[in-house]
């Protein structure tokens, strides 16, 4: 911890901050969000100051197109952070590609990984660029977006399989033409898959995918999903063009892919956040057990499989490696199977504008480097007050259809709070217990503290290849035993790869009842309830819950609870690139979700749902934690849940129960205070989402898409002017790269870059003087690497000399030449270029 401390302060940049007031709690006193329908719209009424903060990112065509007058009341902020790719349907995934709709057999083309792996080389990815995105982004190939800290490594996996911004249309039709002669080969085929002109059809109709083209998205993805059909038709495979807005196509995707409703999706994704490691893309975007792609594990779906994935990326995201070198080669063989399955196809990413008007802020808010406006954004809006010195932060978010959000308010299954809309209004709501900042991208604590020496690492390689703790767990650390329902010492001898101590920080729940250990305890309970099945039958077992969250639970070993209130974790978590990765993943945790969204609520709104959906409602309706059709997801927000949650509150407390898991803490007494300040609350707002964050959700109408959130101050532990002091800092921007387009083996090589230093988020620059670094990465075809440190030669200009003898024992051909700059310890500004070695 001393370590971020630090870092922070030695960076700060000159330029400060005012700030009028210095409450507990954020700067605003009350966000209003509302929706806008047509992106057009919301821009405009940005900038004539009917809305404050349009949170939609827009390209840089759409904000070009408006006109001198009206970009010039607005504010932007420029980030990286959008993206588009394809999922494919690739059921059954396997010969001979059938299966049937109606009860007639149908052929899936996709089923068969050669052509989804050919459309790499069918999409010219570069034109996308150019004229959908009128140059304001690049291609991409894997989920880690080119030129942001750590992902070239992953992108050269890529570049190895051949993959190329331009593509090759000759070779993928042949390729896809190949696939489909050998499919038709098939005993089950021949004579019903043949080549009718030109189309592929199958018993006399054409071979046909349904391919969903998000129509919401007139200037962005309709125009690629349009142009990616022209390109599959060349290749005979006929297109049923679905053009429609997302809520009519999220229908299709959370069915049953077995169905054949759809073939093919115009994916379009925010960063989610600014990183430092990119293991979590991996298995978000690659990993079946994720749940993000096509079956999502629920339950009576086929869902796609691949389990030398799910082994990778769960190894890699849970710290289940020795070093870095098997860190990189654990990840990398992953992407490289994820890129070859192709059920996932990225296309592009693109440079996003999220606009503010420009009059009504004092100064420009906290933002990610790598994904945008997030929390820290509406916690630390410095908008003007009115007349009665109150601030007021309104906030638009676009949707085609009006709704302020799509998924489920379900804190505990793994679909709940999942779509961009959702968590730009939770996450203000919300307090997890750590975060990575969005400046640098570090584990940062906030509701815990730690101190980074008190992190202990000890793993070494068993005989057999495995991994083995060498940190011995005591005897009084704990862990939940399901079967038993009782907190057990794990037995004797037992050790951990790593251990961390955490302080709790002291904060209440919206209902002005504090935070507190059985708060923790009762999570860290819940998740292995939901994920053990204890006996056939268990009513407290959720299957698609437990294959989302069980790799993490084998992870956190034991919770020892100290005689001075801080509570030490004990995980099998090993992170030698940072030891404070393992006290961010290692943190006792108030979700009882796998931790992808990280939203909280107390025990008592917990057990109310978690009693719901196994014990059953007052509604006679059935309750799940999946967003299974034939079941009601639990929804904290919902009218007729909330109703349900209350009337479970009502009924835990006329029986003074205590949950088993928390008895040994919390005396009836206790829990029934809890029950009543639950009820209470949801008396007075109309909803069950009590959390700890510095906003509590104060009014929510869906039939007119108002929400409204007020500040919590009840001894919120952080001022208002806290979080923008601490983000700010000054960081390394880099202009240009120069270098020739070809170099021989007989000359030194210079590489030269002109930075900037600029101050976050402020976004004024300067020149880079001495006290930056910068160093220059040269990559041979054959992927040996070598760094050379650059030297700064004058006011915003370094320079590296790479000498002959270097290049003349390198291999001829195409080389990747990586540039990083940086002050301290944030994550850096990277420019990757190629030349050739002659």
């Amino acid at each position: 911890m001393r370590r971020l401390y630090a870092t922070a302060a030695m960076i700060l940049a000159a330029a400060s901050l005012g700030f009028a007031q210095a409450k507990p709690g954020p700067l605003p006193d009350r966000i209003i969000f509302d929706t806008r329908m047509q992106e057009d719209i919301g821009l405009r009424d940005a900038a004539e100051g009917k809305t404050d903060f349009f949170f939609q990112n827009i390209t840089g065509p759409t904000l070009k197109a408006l006109p001198a007058e009206v970009r010039a009341k607005l504010d932007s902020y420029a980030v990286p952070e959008s993206s588009w790719s394809l999922q494919l349907n690739p059921f059954p995934n396997k010969a001979p590609y059938q299966g049937k709709v109606d009860g007639k057999a149908v052929f899936n083309p996709f089923a068969i990984r050669e052509i989804r792996y050919a459309i790499n080389w069918l999409v010219d990815r570069k034109r996308i660029v150019d004229e959908v995105l009128d140059g304001e982004g690049g291609p991409m190939f894997t989920p880690m977006t080119p030129g942001q800290p750590g992902t070239y490594k992953f992108n050269l996996v890529a570049s190895k399989l051949g993959m190329t911004a331009r593509g090759n249309e000759k070779k993928a039709i042949a390729d896809i033409e190949a696939a489909m002669k050998a499919a038709a080969e098939l005993p089950e085929n021949r004579g019903k898959l043949a080549k009718s002109g030109q189309f592929w059809t199958f018993e006399g109709q054409p071979v046909t995918i349904r391919f969903m083209i998000r129509v919401d998205d007139p200037n962005g993805r309709l125009r690629v999903g349009r142009y990616i059909a022209d390109q599959l038709e060349k290749a005979g495979i006929k297109v049923e063009r679905l053009e429609w807005d997302r809520a009519k196509c999220f229908d299709f995707l959370d069915d049953d892919p077995a169905k054949l409703g759809w073939s093919m999706y115009t994916e379009g994704w925010g960063a989610g956040a600014t990183r430092a490691y990119w293991d979590i893309s991996v298995s978000q975007m690659y990993a079946p057990y994720y749940g993000q792609l096509p079956g999502g594990n629920r339950e009576g779906f086929w869902s796609f499989e691949h389990k030398e994935i799910d082994d990778l990326a769960q190894k890699c995201i849970n710290g289940q490696f020795l070093d870095a070198a098997e860190y990189w080669k654990d990840n990398l063989r992953a992407v490289e199977l994820g890129l070859k399955d192709s059920v996932r196809i990225n296309l592009t990413y693109s440079l996003s504008y999220f606009t503010v008007n420009k009059a009504r802020f004092n100064a420009r808010f906290p933002y990610g480097l790598g994904d945008g406006p997030n929390r820290w954004s509406t916690i630390g809006a410095d908008v003007k007050p009115d007349a009665k010195g109150e601030r007021t932060l309104r906030t638009t978010l676009f949707s085609a259809r009006g709704a302020l959000f799509m998924s489920a308010w379900d804190p505990v299954g793994p679909g709940g709070f999942s779509d961009t809309y959702i968590r730009a209004i939770v996450d203000p709501v919300t307090d997890p217990a750590n975060f990575e900042a969005p400046n640098s991208a570090l584990d940062t604590p906030l509701n815990v503290t730690w101190n980074e020496k008190d992190i202990v690492s000890k793993v070494a390689r068993a005989a057999d290849g495995s991994l083995a703790g060498e940190v011995a767990i005591p005897a009084d650390a704990m862990v939940y035993d399901t079967a038993s329902k009782t907190w057990k010492s794990l037995p004797a001898g037992s050790k951990s790869f790593s251990k961390a101590t955490f302080t709790l920080v002291p904060h209440k729940w919206h209902h002005g009842l504090p935070v507190g250990v059985e708060d923790y305890l009762y999570a860290s309970a819940f998740q292995r309830e939901w994920a053990n099945e204890d006996g056939k039958g268990d009513k407290y077992f959720d299957q698609m819950y437990s294959e989302n969250i069980v790799s993490q639970l084998k992870s956190l070993r034991a919770l020892q609870l100290n005689k001075d209130g801080t509570i030490t974790s004990y995980v099998d978590i090993n992170w030698p690139l940072d030891k404070n990765r393992v006290a961010g993943q290692g943190t006792p945790a108030l979700y009882t979700n796998n931790g992808q969204s990280k939203v909280c609520v107390p025990w008592e709104i917990n057990e109310a749902l978690a009693k719901l959906v196994a014990e059953g409602a007052k509604s006679g309706a059935p309750y799940s934690f999946s967003d299974d059709p034939n079941l009601v997801e639990v929804d904290c927000v919902a009218p007729a849940n909330v109703a349900d949650i209350r009337a479970k509150l009502e009924e835990m407390a006329a029986a003074k129960h205590v949950p088993a898991s928390i008895k040994k803490w919390v005396t009836p007494e206790q829990a029934v205070a809890r029950y009543r300040a639950s009820i209470k609350f949801i008396d007075s707002y109309k909803h069950a989402y009590i959390s700890n964050g510095p906003y509590y959700i104060a009014a929510y109408d869906p039939a007119t898409n108002y929400l409204e959130l007020k500040a919590f101050r009840d001894s919120y532990p952080f001022k208002g002017d806290y979080w923008n002091k601490r983000f700010q800092t000054t960081l390394s921007r880099i202009d240009d790269v120069v270098l020739p387009q070809s170099a021989k083996r007989d000359a030194d090589l210079l590489v030269a870059a002109k930075v900037s230093a600029v101050v976050y988020p402020l976004d004024t620059a300067s020149a880079a003087d001495g006290r930056f670094k910068a160093t220059v990465t040269l990559i041979s075809p054959d992927g040996v690497e070598k760094s050379y440190q650059a030297a700064f030669t004058k006011a915003g200009e370094f320079a590296a000399k790479i000498p002959a003898k270097d290049l003349a024992a390198g291999k001829s051909g195409a080389w990747t030449v990586i540039v990083e700059t940086r002050l301290g310890a944030e994550a850096p500004s990277v420019e990757v270029r190629s030349l050739i070695l002659l």
